[in-house]
């Protein structure tokens, strides 16, 4: 795979971390996609090939719970959207995940949603 753009730079470091990344139904694959706007997180059993919980800026249930500023695009919104996604994982009884960054710096909002993840009780 060669690489031309920035999304062909993320592709391959995700990837690579993907060989040693596997989610499982007991500790699933936490994975972050960020755009300019918003923030996504989904838990994934890669065993099965399903979606266990998932959680977003653009929701609405979600955006309603944002104050002081934050929205999908800041690092305010992000932790909010791993808090949201570690209660509704908590709800379906999973409380162990592997962190999976997405081919992105862990930094900013991607470690804004670990880090706020880890405060709402999630073990990674």
């Amino acid at each position: 795979m060669k690489i031309k753009t920035k999304k062909d730079r993320r592709r391959r470091i995700q990837l690579r971390a993907r060989k040693r990344v596997r989610g499982t139904g007991a500790r699933p694959r936490l994975t972050v996609f960020r755009s300019a706007a918003h923030i996504y997180v989904q838990a994934v059993d890669d065993a099965a090939g399903r979606t266990i919980a998932a959680a977003s800026s653009a929701e609405p249930a979600t955006r309603a719970t944002f104050a002081d500023g934050a929205r999908g695009g800041n690092v305010k919104g992000a932790a909010r959207v791993g808090t949201v996604i570690a209660e509704r994982l908590a709800a379906k009884g999973v409380r162990q995940v592997v962190f999976d960054r997405g081919g992105f710096l862990y930094h900013g909002r991607v470690r804004a949603v670990a880090e706020a993840a880890r405060a709402a009780g999630l073990e990674f």
